[in-house]
């Protein structure tokens, strides 16, 4: 008889605390929780209360026990493996939050959901991109690119991959007048665009090597490159104060080290070059703004 009269006020009982007392008054106070409860007109009472209330008018005395949800993730305390889970986080069934991107900010907190793998996020899972170069801060191997270079997929230029790939930057496109050691004024942001990139990197120990063509003798070329590389480090060092003099040491080559025919004008501008050598490479194997 008990067990029949439990049935019977549970059958009672449940569509009343379901709906709510508003539905006799065609839903005019109904409200649905903020938590996303059914709705419990007046009373607001939540899922977890209703089903504490029926658990405790159905169930005998001394086999009562109420199943919560401290964290209020939407799964019960006795089957959530992940009982301290954020306010908002998303979960799976047994109450764990998940992060579908990956960048450490859970699904249902995260403001940008679908973030590039390794970009460095805030606390709403979003990324920046300190230099503006389309590239996220975490992704961008040069985060400090000047406005306005085109960069790759990592944020860096042809001539700073090449830094990072081989410990030297190679470059026939700082133009010296003729005969001279003067550099010509059109060469100033390919200088300026070498002393950015090196400035990030105070530890390196590098070597300006000036090289010329065939044209001359071997002592006027010899002395002509010496001179050329401590032009291009007297323009580093007076143009970028982030440079130490103390970095550079030069040295001249002459027409001694070709990287391609003297026989043609191509070829001779190719050789009039100034190279830019890391002698401490393996400071390159380090953590570190350009190499992440």
């Amino acid at each position: 008889m008990r067990l029949l009269l439990t049935v019977l006020l549970a059958a009672v009982l449940v569509p009343v605390l379901v709906a709510g007392p508003a539905v006799a008054e065609s839903g005019k106070d109904c409200k649905v929780d903020p938590c996303k409860t059914k709705c419990c007109c007046k009373c607001k009472k939540t899922d977890q209360q209703i089903t504490n209330f029926v658990h405790d008018v159905t169930i005998p005395w001394p086999f009562r026990k109420h199943v919560s949800d401290a964290d209020g993730d939407g799964v019960t305390d006795n089957i959530d493996k992940c009982p301290n889970t954020p306010k908002g986080a998303r979960v799976d069934a047994v109450g764990c939050p998940m992060d579908a991107d990956g960048d450490g900010v859970y699904d249902g907190i995260d403001q940008c959901p679908d973030t590039p793998k390794d970009a460095k996020v805030d606390e709403k899972g979003c990324s920046g991109d300190s230099d503006g170069d389309g590239v996220a801060d975490g992704i961008d191997r040069c985060p400090n690119t000047p406005k306005g270079v085109k960069v790759d997929r990592y944020g860096c230029t042809e001539m700073e991959t090449e830094f990072l790939d081989t410990g030297v930057i190679r470059t026939s496109e700082i133009r010296f007048e003729t005969g001279k050691v003067d550099i010509k004024p059109e060469s100033y942001p390919i200088v300026d665009q070498v002393g950015t990139t090196l400035a990030q990197w105070p530890e390196l120990n590098i070597e300006i090597g000036g090289h010329t063509d065939n044209v001359g003798t071997d002592e006027n070329n010899q002395k002509l490159s010496e001179k050329r590389a401590q032009a291009v480090m007297g323009y580093l060092v007076t143009k970028h104060p982030d440079i130490a003099k103390g970095q550079f040491t030069t040295k001249g080559y002459g027409e001694s080290t070709p990287i391609t025919t003297n026989d043609t004008p191509e070829g001779r501008a190719q050789n009039r070059r100034v190279e830019f050598t890391i002698l401490n490479k393996e400071v390159l194997k380090r953590e570190s703004p350009l190499k992440r």
